[in-house]
């Protein structure tokens, strides 16, 4: 009988201590990442593949997204992030350029200590046409000082 009411009284500490645990939320340490960057598009076999490195976290420019679109020539480069929400380990965010017609994308990231993995699937505007950007990065040391973000 004393060693039920004991185990009674440790797994309601036990349940009582898991209750109040707060979730760790993983985030990308910070420091250079080498990224893999392939762009998917519909009715498209062929997935050229380019490598870029970033320092995370990301402050480039001033659109505030977490994570910049990376593939060339894309006007979704330079739009602002919105939206920007948090689940656990995954990161999701919207980018909207400004103006009717202009292009708009949803990104969802899912992160891990050093590295993490994410697709942007965009819409070019008026030109209708879709596209998605899959990116997969790992961390590969400290940025260099130049890339160190900076507060504003």
């Amino acid at each position: 009988m004393l060693i039920r009411t004991a185990l009674a009284f440790i797994l309601v500490g036990l349940l009582a201590a898991a209750a109040q645990a707060e979730p760790t939320e993983t985030l990308p340490e910070a420091g250079a990442y080498e990224v893999r960057v392939r762009l998917e598009l519909p009715n498209v076999q062929h997935r050229a593949a380019s490598t870029a490195t970033i320092c995370f976290p990301y402050t480039g420019g001033m659109n505030g997204a977490p994570f910049p679109v990376l593939s060339g020539n894309n006007p979704l480069a330079r739009c602002p992030a919105s939206n920007v929400r948090r689940e656990g380990a995954i990161l999701r965010f919207d980018i909207l350029c400004a103006g009717r017609g202009s292009a708009w994308a949803r990104a969802v990231y899912t992160l891990e200590p050093g590295a993490f993995e994410g697709r942007i699937a965009m819409t070019m505007g008026g030109k209708n046409m879709t596209m998605t950007e899959v990116q997969t990065g790992r961390r590969i040391g400290p940025c260099a000082p130049s890339e160190v973000p900076r507060p504003d």
